[in-house]
């Protein structure tokens, strides 16, 4: 469960970040970590379209400037745009200035105020310099999309375990998640509007500070 709902002291670790939205609300915030891609981001775009859901794509900078296409695709059709920095580098695996320069390239190509640090992890020192430009979001659930020892099943179950009011979801716009995803991401959001789930945008002034259970 540490791996697909935070506990609660990593939420605290960084008390500025965005990990859930309100309890109060029932509504999920869909998003989407490392792409774009041109293996996965199409059916991502045309899946989402098909149910009339909208996301967040966080988005590997040297990803969008391979496929800058694939940005202007997300934006036209009215999903919202973050930051996981230009090489999905590590904020534990480098320097903090490597790391904010990184993320600083990144924004360059991307321009967006939501940031999310890749594998959920970065140093003190990183994060307190990324909050004053960023807003950073977090997650509630992580669906394991990735994991080559999960099923489609596996990634749904996961889905319909740990989702609550307010919480944000992450899959993968990659390689590694794509053969899962063209199984579970519509069948994950056909549960969730059975169970009369709202799906959201993160509004471009996002309050900074969240303390949410």
């Amino acid at each position: 469960m540490i791996i697909e709902q935070p506990s609660t002291w990593m939420r605290w670790l960084y008390p500025s970040a965005i990990w859930r939205m309100s309890h109060k609300e029932r509504a999920v915030y869909l998003t989407f970590d490392d792409g774009p891609i041109p293996e996965a981001t199409p059916f991502i775009l045309d899946t989402l379209d098909r149910y009339g859901v909208k996301a967040t794509f966080f988005m590997v900078g040297e990803n969008v400037k391979k496929y800058p296409h694939l940005k202007r695709a997300i934006e036209e059709r009215g999903h919202r745009l973050g930051n996981h920095t230009y090489n999905h580098v590590g904020g534990f695996g480098c320097r903090s200035k490597e790391f904010l320069r990184n993320t600083y390239k990144a924004d360059q190509l991307i321009h967006s105020q939501l940031f999310r640090p890749p594998r959920g992890w970065m140093l003190w020192t990183q994060y307190m310099r990324l909050r004053k430009r960023f807003t950073i979001i977090m997650w509630d659930v992580v669906t394991r999309d990735y994991s080559l020892l999960l099923t489609a099943d596996d990634v749904v179950h996961n889905v319909q375990r740990y989702t609550r009011n307010g919480s944000i979801i992450t899959f993968h716009d990659s390689l590694k998640s794509i053969d899962k995803l063209e199984t579970a991401l519509p069948r994950s959001i056909e549960w969730l509007k059975e169970q009369g789930y709202e799906f959201r945008l993160f509004d471009a002034d996002q309050p900074r500070s969240r303390h949410l259970k």
